[in-house]
């Protein structure tokens, strides 16, 4: 028997998700102790990893779950069997329902009603996988957010206490996703010093993780110095380095400069908002990620097993410099929530 922690881990849900599945759609029906906590079962471990796996290639919710209602565990484990670990993603959630949503999250947020942003997340990762989710209706709600604290829609308080409730499931994401058993090819996450938009950065390092790549991630504002110790100790075979607005720019380039300096071997790769804009002669050869989160996994899947030129096209000269570096259409802000704003509230 598991905990909850445990069987969403095993899983590869969320807690929140979980609890969601269970309380709307009935899809497990835990145990429970003597003190009320849950257990669950391989039968449910088993039942849940369906669901996802179902939702993950297209299903709505309500569907996959009818599905599972009528199959027994023998049915279950045998369709378990056939499925796909890491299906083909189908579609995005449509516009309006991500305008839709996004605007619930802001006027939640407005009124600092966690139940009900809270809410509004639980609605989000029910929709889809975690890719889908993350870039489909995440991120644009957390754009809508910067914008909404830019019109004075919301005060600071407003926004960083939502922007933590994205983190915090992000962050469990990132747990769920589980350890690969092969610790080798470890890529490190980040955004170089004086840079603080990492939600970005945090969701593109769990899809990361979920394709079975070994991933540290390193967060906010790390100085440059650190940078060089991680990649030490850790023997990484990349880097990843978020660039979101235009003074990321600079501090981004002088972290790859010493990261290249240190290891003329390593993967470097840029993403973010503002990743179009840095010198990639700074640390030639270098990548500029793909903008969607699943597009941007696979290219660095492909650098990984040694095909750049798989996801990336050779662009004669940067920017600022001159040469030919690998680069390729920059990836959808690895950190968001102020867009364009000249005053900054704080980490989000």
């Amino acid at each position: 028997m598991y905990t909850i922690k445990q069987a969403a881990s095993r899983s590869g849900v969320t807690i929140q998700l979980l609890r969601a599945w269970e309380r709307r759609y009935g899809v497990v029906e835990p145990a429970r102790t003597q003190a009320g906590y849950r257990l669950y079962d391989e039968e449910a471990i088993d039942r849940l990893r369906v669901m996802r796996r179902l939702i993950d290639s297209g299903w709505t919710p309500s569907t996959a779950a009818r599905h599972i209602h009528d199959m027994d565990a023998a049915a279950i484990g045998e369709l378990l069997a056939e499925m796909p670990a890491r299906p083909e993603l189908v579609g995005q959630p449509d516009r309006e329902t991500a305008g839709a949503l996004g605007e619930a999250f802001v006027s939640s947020a407005a009124a600092l009603d966690e139940p009900g942003f809270e809410a509004v997340l639980d609605d989000m990762f029910m929709r889809g996988s975690f890719e889908q989710v993350a870039s489909g209706l995440v991120m644009p709600a957390l754009v809508a957010l910067g914008e909404g604290w830019q019109e004075g829609r919301l005060d600071v308080a407003a926004e960083h206490a939502a922007a933590g409730a994205v983190q915090r499931r992000l962050g469990a994401a990132f747990m769920a996703a589980g350890r690969p058993i092969d610790e080798s090819n470890v890529v490190l996450v980040g955004l170089p010093p004086g840079a603080r938009h990492d939600l970005g950065a945090l969701a593109f390092a769990t899809a990361l993780r979920r394709r079975g790549v070994t991933v540290r991630y390193l967060g906010a504002d790390l100085p440059l110095q650190d940078w060089l110790d991680a990649a030490v100790r850790t023997s990484a075979a990349a880097v990843v380095i978020g660039v979101v607005i235009a003074s990321d720019v600079d501090p981004a380039e002088r972290v790859a400069h010493a990261v290249r300096a240190a290891n003329p071997r390593l993967i470097i790769a840029f993403g973010g908002r503002a990743a179009a804009d840095v010198d990639l002669s700074a640390a030639e050869p270098a990548m500029v990620l793909p903008d969607d989160l699943v597009g941007a996994v696979d290219a660095m899947r492909a650098a990984l097993d040694g095909q750049p030129e798989r996801y990336a096209r050779l662009r004669g000269g940067s920017k600022k410099g001159s040469g030919t570096t690998v680069a390729a259409a920059r990836p959808r802000r690895p950190s968001t929530v102020h867009s364009s704003s000249t005053r900054d509230p704080g980490s989000s």
